[in-house]
């Protein structure tokens, strides 16, 4: 069995391995982390991306998938809709 990090909440490694590639950009992050947040059905998103912050951010606070995290925690917590009709009045 290969590891893949101790997280449930990223099952096939996506993010665990993304701290691992030398040289990621934060763009590669960005689709990353797409893969990740679209892969499952994540019930509160906002509190996965906390619990892979508390996992990452302390070692690897300088790294694009932490920048990634960091930007998806703030949208997640965004509420009402922006776009649409309602956007344009």
């Amino acid at each position: 069995m290969v590891f893949k990090g101790n997280l449930s909440i990223d099952p096939r490694g996506l993010i665990f391995e993304s701290y691992r590639i030398d040289g990621i950009t934060i763009e590669e992050c960005r689709m990353i982390f797409l893969d990740w947040a679209l892969a499952g059905s994540k019930s509160d998103l906002s509190e996965d991306i906390n619990i892979l912050l508390s996992e990452y951010q302390v070692k690897f606070d300088d790294h694009p998938m932490t920048t990634v995290l960091r930007a998806g925690l703030s949208k997640s917590t965004n509420t009402g809709r922006r776009g649409g009709r309602s956007g344009r009045l």
